[in-house]
């Protein structure tokens, strides 16, 4: 591969870009790959609805063509990172989980991370055969295997530990309703844990393409995927009826050698735009001019003197909890103890152990 990646301690994502020829319908009851078990995709949005964003069966093909790569390996580096990170999550959790579902797996992103000592039994699940068959899994940890989109989630209330979610739930258009089938799944202080692209990745790209387009034909098409913004995850967990809400950003920028090599890789990872209205062909001379640009608003150069343009990938870690009643909760507003004028001296407050009336207008 004539490709050079640099990964920094922070890393970002922005969606991906890509060029898509052709198309094969397959939802077709008939399609089988490998002999493995149908696939049908159903919305639960009806057909008209504006939330309909993305072109699901667009996706399943970018993920199967993906996954018979020769070189799939190699474009595994984002999501296995962000699996890395997202396991350490998982570990920070002083319990072990009975059932956990890993929800849009991939190629194992995660799931080969998670040891018995955490989860006893884990079921994988993808939309993509070709991906869930190669999901590695470790030693120790009982594994089931299910196709299920995650448009249309169908199993049963109360069924699991814990839900997790590598870098797929950005392609779901019904959020709302997966947010909220997922909490149903859960067993009562069960964990959801997930990660998703945020709205500030593949900036640089995103830019550049509108630039070359607009000076060459007057006016711009979606070729980035839009992504869900930070600000609206929290107000979706909790319209989904999960608590003690945890949600920190992160960013991952790799340096790539031209534009053309990180939509390859995009189009390796299967991130490539399935937006329902995105253009089908750019002309070869507005990508000329977008990798131009590219490289003239955003290059960089190495202390080698080797030059590169860096691509940004903005990751949204989410965690919520099924509500309970063993579960902490905040006092009654009034009950506090110490007013907040006093907390600079709060290690002398709990030495002394003395209680400090409050005066109303601290109340």
């Amino acid at each position: 591969m004539a490709r050079d990646r640099e990964m920094t301690p922070k890393i970002p994502f922005r969606g991906a870009s890509q060029l898509l020829h052709g198309k094969l319908n397959l939802l077709s009851p008939r399609y089988n790959p490998n002999g493995a078990c149908n696939v049908t995709l159903m919305s639960t949005l009806p057909p008209d609805s504006p939330m309909n964003v993305f072109d699901r069966n667009a996706k399943l093909l970018q993920r199967e063509r993906a996954a018979k790569d020769t070189d799939v390996q190699l474009y595994d580096y984002i999501k296995d990172e962000v699996g890395d990170r997202l396991a350490d999550r998982i570990f920070d959790i002083k319990r072990k989980f009975g059932r956990a579902l890993d929800l849009g797996c991939g190629r194992g992103h995660v799931s080969k991370r998670i040891l018995n000592e955490s989860v006893e039994e884990l079921v994988l699940a993808d939309m993509s055969p070709g991906f869930l068959w190669q999901a590695e899994t470790t030693e120790g940890v009982k594994v089931k295997r299910e196709v299920i989109d995650e448009e249309n989630l169908s199993f049963e209330p109360d069924s699991f530990d814990l839900v997790i979610s590598c870098l797929s739930l950005h392609w779901v258009n019904d959020l709302p309703g997966c947010f909220r089938r997922i909490n149903s799944s859960l067993k009562n202080d069960g964990v959801f844990l997930a990660a998703v692209f945020g709205g500030d990745t593949l900036y640089e790209l995103r830019s550049s393409l509108q630039l070359a387009e607009f000076e060459r034909h007057g006016g711009i098409s979606p070729h980035i995927s839009p992504f869900v913004e930070i600000r609206d995850i929290g107000s979706l967990l909790t319209r989904a009826n999960f608590t003690m809400l945890t949600i920190d950003t992160d960013e991952i920028v790799i340096g790539y050698p031209s534009m053309f090599e990180l939509m390859w890789d995009l189009k390796g990872m299967a991130e490539n735009n399935a937006a329902r209205n995105r253009n089908l062909h750019l002309p070869r001379d507005t990508l000329i001019a977008a990798a131009s640009i590219y490289k003239h608003l955003y290059g960089k150069t190495r202390e080698d003197s080797t030059a590169f343009v860096p691509a940004t990938f903005q990751i949204m870690y989410m965690l919520g909890w099924k509500p309970d009643a063993s579960q902490p909760r905040p006092l009654e507003r009034g009950t506090g103890q110490v007013s907040l004028k006093d907390l600079y001296r709060l290690d002398q407050i709990i030495k002394d152990s003395k209680k400090i009336k409050l005066d109303d207008d601290d109340k």
